[in-house]
């Protein structure tokens, strides 16, 4: 059963009572890297093995994202700064316990490729919180994981 979310500001990356920050590298520029994020929605699941499917929904304002195991979400882009940052707020998910989650995806050009910093702020309840410190390693093998698809995948392109 989907549930509706607390709306949060880009200021919940901030001070979300939950916030996990994981950082990897690309040998890409941050103009693909971001392409690759927000304006290849649908080509996510090539490259972040935990995603299913993502499409972009409300002509583009919005993304829906399933995840391995049958998590849903429905989001709002919230930020959308070519080549430093792309964002989403979760509006709806079937995931239990979630009061609220953000998610920022920030470019910085490093060298000849890009840093990412992926930022995962979320609120819950206590039970919510412990899970999601316990989840920390998985999601953090599960972003460098997606990092490095991403980097070989845009590295084939050219």
């Amino acid at each position: 059963m989907a549930r509706r979310l607390r709306p949060v500001g880009m200021d919940f990356i901030e001070v979300a009572p939950t916030r996990l920050a994981f950082t990897g590298r690309t040998t890409a520029a941050p103009e693909h890297v971001y392409r690759a994020l927000a304006e290849e929605v649908e080509g996510w699941p090539r490259w972040f093995r935990a995603v299913t499917l993502a499409r972009p929904t409300h002509g583009g304002a919005g993304r829906e994202i399933k995840l391995a195991g049958g998590v849903r979400f429905l989001e709002t882009i919230m930020a959308a700064d070519p080549e430093r940052r792309y964002a989403y707020r979760v509006d709806e998910t079937n995931a239990p316990g979630i009061r609220a989650l953000l998610e920022e995806w920030r470019l910085t050009p490093s060298g000849s490729g890009t840093h990412v910093q992926w930022t995962f702020a979320a609120d819950g309840p206590a039970p919510v919180r412990l899970a999601l410190a316990a989840a920390r390693p998985g999601l953090g093998h599960s972003f460098r994981s997606a990092v490095r698809a991403l980097d070989l995948r845009l590295a084939a392109r050219g």
